[in-house]
Protein backbone atom coordinates (compact mmCIF):
# COMPACT_ATOMS: atom_id res chain seq x y z
CA UNK A 1 0.00 0.00 0.00
CA UNK A 2 1.17 3.64 -1.43
CA UNK A 3 -1.15 5.22 0.42
CA UNK A 4 0.01 7.75 3.15
CA UNK A 5 -2.25 7.79 6.62
CA UNK A 6 -3.19 11.90 7.91
CA UNK A 7 -3.35 12.22 11.13
CA UNK A 8 -6.69 13.78 11.84
CA UNK A 9 -6.97 14.17 16.19
CA UNK A 10 -6.23 10.60 17.74
CA UNK A 11 -6.70 9.08 14.78
CA UNK A 12 -5.34 8.51 11.22
CA UNK A 13 -6.32 8.09 7.49
CA UNK A 14 -6.08 7.13 4.26
CA UNK A 15 -9.00 9.00 2.83
CA UNK A 16 -9.14 11.60 5.55
CA UNK A 17 -11.44 13.54 2.70
CA UNK A 18 -14.16 11.90 3.21
CA UNK A 19 -14.55 12.47 6.49
CA UNK A 20 -16.97 15.51 5.53
CA UNK A 21 -20.30 13.07 5.68
CA UNK A 22 -20.04 13.87 9.67
CA UNK A 23 -21.30 17.00 9.33
CA UNK A 24 -24.61 15.38 9.27
CA UNK A 25 -24.58 14.24 12.85
CA UNK A 26 -24.89 18.03 14.00
CA UNK A 27 -27.44 18.07 11.65
CA UNK A 28 -29.51 15.40 12.68
CA UNK A 29 -28.89 16.35 16.35
CA UNK A 30 -31.03 19.42 15.52
CA UNK A 31 -33.50 17.74 13.50
CA UNK A 32 -33.71 15.68 16.73
CA UNK A 33 -33.98 18.51 18.90
CA UNK A 34 -36.61 20.22 16.99
CA UNK A 35 -38.60 17.01 16.89
CA UNK A 36 -38.89 17.12 20.89
CA UNK A 37 -40.13 20.38 20.90
CA UNK A 38 -42.92 20.26 18.46
CA UNK A 39 -43.72 16.92 20.33
CA UNK A 40 -44.14 18.74 23.45
CA UNK A 41 -45.87 21.68 22.38
CA UNK A 42 -48.16 19.17 20.88
CA UNK A 43 -48.66 17.83 24.13
CA UNK A 44 -49.65 20.79 25.79
CA UNK A 45 -53.09 20.67 23.70
CA UNK A 46 -54.23 17.91 25.45
CA UNK A 47 -55.65 18.70 28.50
CA UNK A 48 -57.51 15.45 29.93
CA UNK A 49 -54.20 14.05 30.06
CA UNK A 50 -54.90 10.96 32.09
CA UNK A 51 -57.32 9.92 29.36
CA UNK A 52 -54.32 10.16 26.77
CA UNK A 53 -52.44 8.21 28.89
CA UNK A 54 -55.08 5.33 29.44
CA UNK A 55 -55.66 5.49 25.09
CA UNK A 56 -51.40 5.36 24.29
CA UNK A 57 -48.62 3.48 26.03
CA UNK A 58 -45.82 5.81 27.91
CA UNK A 59 -42.71 5.76 26.50
CA UNK A 60 -39.33 5.71 28.40
CA UNK A 61 -37.46 9.00 27.52
CA UNK A 62 -34.08 7.94 28.34
CA UNK A 63 -34.84 4.89 26.12
CA UNK A 64 -35.72 6.56 23.26
CA UNK A 65 -32.35 9.19 23.62
CA UNK A 66 -29.92 6.31 23.75
CA UNK A 67 -31.34 4.91 20.98
CA UNK A 68 -31.25 7.90 18.92
CA UNK A 69 -27.50 8.44 20.48
CA UNK A 70 -26.27 4.84 19.49
CA UNK A 71 -28.14 5.06 15.99
CA UNK A 72 -25.82 8.75 15.89
CA UNK A 73 -22.48 6.69 17.03
CA UNK A 74 -22.90 4.29 14.63
CA UNK A 75 -23.52 6.74 11.66
CA UNK A 76 -20.36 7.98 12.73
CA UNK A 77 -18.16 4.95 12.68
CA UNK A 78 -19.47 4.32 9.16
CA UNK A 79 -17.99 7.53 7.98
CA UNK A 80 -14.70 6.75 9.51
CA UNK A 81 -14.77 3.49 7.84
CA UNK A 82 -15.56 5.28 4.57
CA UNK A 83 -12.71 7.57 5.40
CA UNK A 84 -10.17 4.30 5.59
CA UNK A 85 -8.93 4.12 8.95
CA UNK A 86 -5.18 3.06 9.56
CA UNK A 87 -3.99 1.05 12.49
CA UNK A 88 -0.67 -0.14 13.95
CA UNK A 89 0.24 -3.58 13.80
CA UNK A 90 3.83 -5.36 14.76
CA UNK A 91 5.40 -6.96 11.05
CA UNK A 92 8.48 -9.01 11.56
CA UNK A 93 11.46 -7.56 10.01
CA UNK A 94 12.15 -9.59 6.87
CA UNK A 95 16.25 -7.82 7.20
CA UNK A 96 18.35 -5.63 9.18
CA UNK A 97 21.33 -4.48 10.63
CA UNK A 98 21.96 -4.62 14.40
CA UNK A 99 25.19 -3.71 16.24
CA UNK A 100 25.92 -4.50 19.14
CA UNK A 101 27.87 -2.01 21.00
CA UNK A 102 29.32 -3.76 24.36
CA UNK A 103 31.48 -1.98 27.09
CA UNK A 104 35.09 -3.47 27.42
CA UNK A 105 36.14 -0.48 29.75
CA UNK A 106 38.43 -1.15 33.10
CA UNK A 107 34.96 -1.21 35.59
CA UNK A 108 33.65 -3.79 33.69
CA UNK A 109 35.94 -6.17 36.45
CA UNK A 110 33.48 -5.02 38.87
CA UNK A 111 32.18 -8.28 40.70
CA UNK A 112 28.73 -7.00 41.54
CA UNK A 113 27.40 -8.93 38.83
CA UNK A 114 29.04 -12.89 39.34
CA UNK A 115 31.64 -14.09 38.17
CA UNK A 116 32.02 -10.19 36.79
CA UNK A 117 30.44 -7.52 34.31
CA UNK A 118 32.78 -8.26 31.93
CA UNK A 119 31.62 -12.20 31.57
CA UNK A 120 28.15 -11.78 31.98
CA UNK A 121 27.58 -8.85 29.23
CA UNK A 122 29.44 -11.33 27.12
CA UNK A 123 27.55 -13.97 27.61
CA UNK A 124 24.24 -12.52 27.35
CA UNK A 125 25.13 -10.86 24.30
CA UNK A 126 26.02 -13.93 22.68
CA UNK A 127 22.66 -15.56 23.99
CA UNK A 128 20.87 -11.94 22.21
CA UNK A 129 22.99 -12.46 18.26
CA UNK A 130 22.10 -16.40 18.44
CA UNK A 131 18.13 -15.70 18.67
CA UNK A 132 18.10 -13.34 15.82
CA UNK A 133 17.08 -14.04 12.61
CA UNK A 134 19.70 -15.40 10.57
CA UNK A 135 19.66 -12.96 7.96
CA UNK A 136 19.65 -10.06 9.80
CA UNK A 137 23.25 -8.87 9.66
CA UNK A 138 25.12 -8.13 13.16
CA UNK A 139 28.17 -5.48 13.92
CA UNK A 140 30.01 -5.59 17.23
CA UNK A 141 31.69 -2.71 18.42
CA UNK A 142 33.96 -1.98 21.24
CA UNK A 143 33.53 0.32 23.91
CA UNK A 144 36.29 2.01 25.64
CA UNK A 145 38.68 4.65 24.98
CA UNK A 146 39.30 4.02 21.66
CA UNK A 147 36.19 2.82 20.46
CA UNK A 148 36.26 0.91 17.17
CA UNK A 149 34.81 -1.56 14.87
CA UNK A 150 35.51 -5.07 15.97
CA UNK A 151 33.33 -6.79 13.47
CA UNK A 152 32.21 -5.68 10.70
CA UNK A 153 27.88 -6.31 9.58
CA UNK A 154 27.76 -9.91 8.92
CA UNK A 155 25.21 -13.07 9.24
CA UNK A 156 28.53 -15.69 10.11
CA UNK A 157 27.45 -15.57 13.77
CA UNK A 158 30.37 -18.08 14.46
CA UNK A 159 32.87 -15.12 14.05
CA UNK A 160 30.61 -12.93 16.00
CA UNK A 161 31.33 -15.26 19.00
CA UNK A 162 34.47 -15.93 18.58
CA UNK A 163 35.29 -12.14 18.78
CA UNK A 164 33.17 -11.20 21.43
CA UNK A 165 35.20 -14.45 23.60
CA UNK A 166 38.49 -12.53 23.16
CA UNK A 167 37.45 -8.90 23.63
CA UNK A 168 39.67 -7.99 26.29
CA UNK A 169 39.10 -4.56 28.40
CA UNK A 170 40.80 -1.28 28.17
CA UNK A 171 41.07 1.85 29.69
CA UNK A 172 38.22 4.31 29.18
CA UNK A 173 34.42 4.96 28.25
CA UNK A 174 34.16 7.27 24.98
CA UNK A 175 30.21 6.47 24.74
CA UNK A 176 30.05 8.90 21.76
CA UNK A 177 33.10 7.67 19.82
CA UNK A 178 31.67 4.09 20.14
CA UNK A 179 28.29 5.35 18.55
CA UNK A 180 29.84 6.92 16.13
CA UNK A 181 32.04 4.06 15.28
CA UNK A 182 28.62 2.11 15.01
CA UNK A 183 27.20 4.59 12.79
CA UNK A 184 29.79 3.66 10.48
CA UNK A 185 29.31 0.02 10.94
CA UNK A 186 25.73 0.99 9.82
CA UNK A 187 27.33 2.16 6.12
CA UNK A 188 29.67 -0.95 5.74
CA UNK A 189 26.33 -3.13 5.55
CA UNK A 190 25.59 -4.74 2.69
CA UNK A 191 22.72 -3.31 0.61
CA UNK A 192 19.65 -4.45 -1.57
CA UNK A 193 19.69 -2.94 -5.08
CA UNK A 194 15.85 -3.04 -4.80
CA UNK A 195 14.73 -2.66 -1.24
CA UNK A 196 17.52 0.10 -0.83
CA UNK A 197 19.84 -0.49 2.72
CA UNK A 198 18.06 -2.42 5.63
CA UNK A 199 17.31 -0.50 8.69
CA UNK A 200 19.23 -0.14 11.39
CA UNK A 201 19.38 0.05 14.74
CA UNK A 202 21.90 -0.02 17.83
CA UNK A 203 22.08 -1.97 21.14
CA UNK A 204 24.23 0.08 23.35
CA UNK A 205 25.70 -1.61 26.62
CA UNK A 206 27.55 0.35 29.45
CA UNK A 207 28.35 0.25 33.25
CA UNK A 208 29.63 3.65 33.37
CA UNK A 209 29.63 7.41 32.70
CA UNK A 210 31.50 8.97 29.53
CA UNK A 211 34.97 9.86 30.27
CA UNK A 212 36.22 11.62 27.45
CA UNK A 213 36.34 10.95 23.53
CA UNK A 214 36.21 13.00 20.51
CA UNK A 215 32.60 13.73 20.41
CA UNK A 216 30.19 13.84 23.26
CA UNK A 217 27.50 11.06 23.51
CA UNK A 218 25.04 13.63 22.78
CA UNK A 219 26.16 14.84 19.70
CA UNK A 220 26.93 11.55 18.61
CA UNK A 221 23.23 10.84 19.37
CA UNK A 222 21.95 13.59 17.50
CA UNK A 223 23.80 12.00 14.76
CA UNK A 224 22.32 8.71 14.47
CA UNK A 225 18.56 10.30 14.90
CA UNK A 226 19.63 11.70 11.76
CA UNK A 227 20.24 8.70 10.19
CA UNK A 228 17.39 7.44 11.14
CA UNK A 229 19.21 4.76 13.69
CA UNK A 230 17.51 3.99 17.19
CA UNK A 231 19.90 3.07 20.17
CA UNK A 232 18.29 1.08 22.76
CA UNK A 233 21.04 1.39 25.87
CA UNK A 234 21.30 -0.60 28.62
CA UNK A 235 22.83 0.59 32.12
CA UNK A 236 24.34 -2.71 33.64
CA UNK A 237 25.65 -3.03 36.97
CA UNK A 238 24.74 -1.93 40.82
CA UNK A 239 24.66 1.41 42.12
CA UNK A 240 27.46 -0.20 44.40
CA UNK A 241 29.39 -2.04 42.09
CA UNK A 242 33.50 -0.77 42.22
CA UNK A 243 36.49 -1.47 41.15
CA UNK A 244 40.39 -1.27 42.96
CA UNK A 245 42.54 0.52 40.73
CA UNK A 246 46.45 1.92 42.54
CA UNK A 247 44.83 0.37 45.84
CA UNK A 248 42.24 2.96 45.64
CA UNK A 249 38.15 1.83 45.73
CA UNK A 250 36.46 3.54 42.90
CA UNK A 251 32.53 3.08 42.23
CA UNK A 252 31.62 2.39 39.05
CA UNK A 253 27.62 3.24 39.73
CA UNK A 254 26.32 2.89 35.78
CA UNK A 255 25.34 6.10 34.14
CA UNK A 256 21.47 5.19 34.01
CA UNK A 257 20.48 8.83 33.28
CA UNK A 258 23.03 9.59 30.33
CA UNK A 259 22.16 6.44 28.68
CA UNK A 260 18.61 7.21 28.74
CA UNK A 261 19.10 10.84 27.92
CA UNK A 262 20.72 8.52 24.33
CA UNK A 263 17.89 6.25 24.23
CA UNK A 264 15.47 9.45 24.03
CA UNK A 265 17.00 11.59 21.43
CA UNK A 266 17.32 8.62 19.23
CA UNK A 267 13.63 6.68 19.70
CA UNK A 268 15.06 3.94 21.37
CA UNK A 269 14.39 2.43 24.83
CA UNK A 270 16.40 2.46 27.82
CA UNK A 271 16.56 -0.27 30.32
CA UNK A 272 18.39 -0.95 33.58
CA UNK A 273 20.27 -4.52 34.55
CA UNK A 274 21.67 -4.88 38.13
CA UNK A 275 21.84 -8.62 37.46
CA UNK A 276 22.62 -11.20 35.20
CA UNK A 277 19.28 -12.57 34.87
CA UNK A 278 17.96 -9.13 34.62
CA UNK A 279 20.52 -8.73 31.51
CA UNK A 280 18.99 -11.47 29.83
CA UNK A 281 15.43 -10.04 30.10
CA UNK A 282 16.39 -6.94 28.70
CA UNK A 283 17.94 -8.59 25.99
CA UNK A 284 14.73 -10.47 25.42
CA UNK A 285 12.48 -7.91 25.32
CA UNK A 286 14.48 -5.83 22.71
CA UNK A 287 14.84 -8.86 20.45
CA UNK A 288 11.49 -7.94 20.20
CA UNK A 289 11.61 -4.72 19.54
CA UNK A 290 14.51 -5.32 17.02
CA UNK A 291 12.88 -8.13 15.07
CA UNK A 292 9.53 -6.07 14.28
CA UNK A 293 8.34 -2.94 12.91
CA UNK A 294 5.24 -1.07 13.09
CA UNK A 295 3.45 -0.91 9.95
CA UNK A 296 0.81 1.31 8.94
CA UNK A 297 -2.53 -0.88 8.23
CA UNK A 298 -5.50 -0.48 6.92
CA UNK A 299 -8.49 -1.10 9.57
CA UNK A 300 -11.58 -0.57 8.23
CA UNK A 301 -13.43 -3.99 9.23
CA UNK A 302 -13.02 -2.99 13.30
CA UNK A 303 -14.80 0.57 12.38
CA UNK A 304 -17.47 -1.42 10.84
CA UNK A 305 -17.38 -3.54 13.55
CA UNK A 306 -18.14 -0.55 15.86
CA UNK A 307 -20.63 0.44 13.20
CA UNK A 308 -22.81 -2.38 13.83
CA UNK A 309 -22.85 -2.96 17.46
CA UNK A 310 -23.89 0.74 17.92
CA UNK A 311 -26.49 -0.23 15.19
CA UNK A 312 -27.70 -3.37 17.02
CA UNK A 313 -27.81 -1.37 20.53
CA UNK A 314 -30.01 0.80 18.71
CA UNK A 315 -32.10 -1.25 16.67
CA UNK A 316 -32.92 -3.33 20.43
CA UNK A 317 -34.06 0.35 21.73
CA UNK A 318 -36.11 0.91 18.59
CA UNK A 319 -37.75 -2.47 19.16
CA UNK A 320 -38.37 -1.96 23.01
CA UNK A 321 -40.13 1.90 22.51
CA UNK A 322 -42.70 -0.29 19.70
CA UNK A 323 -43.28 -3.38 21.71
CA UNK A 324 -46.32 -3.41 24.15
CA UNK A 325 -44.86 -5.07 26.97
CA UNK A 326 -47.40 -6.05 29.93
Amino acid sequence: MNDIATPVGWWEFFNPNRLWAVVCIPVLVLFYAILLRLKRNRGIRYTQTGIVGAVLPRQSQWRRHVAVAMALCSITAIVGAWARPAGTEKVKRERATVIVVLDRSLSMQATDVAPNRMAASKEAAKQFIAHLPTEYNVAVVGLSGSSSVLVPPTTDRLTVERVIDTMEMQEGTAIGDAIRAGLGAVAMAPGDDEKGPAPAMMVLLSDGQNTGGSVSPQTAAMDAKAQNVAIHTIAFGTQNGYVDVDGHRENVAPDAAGLGEIASITGGQAADAASASQLDNVYDNLRSEVGYEDVKKEVTARWALYALAFALVASMGAVSMAARWP
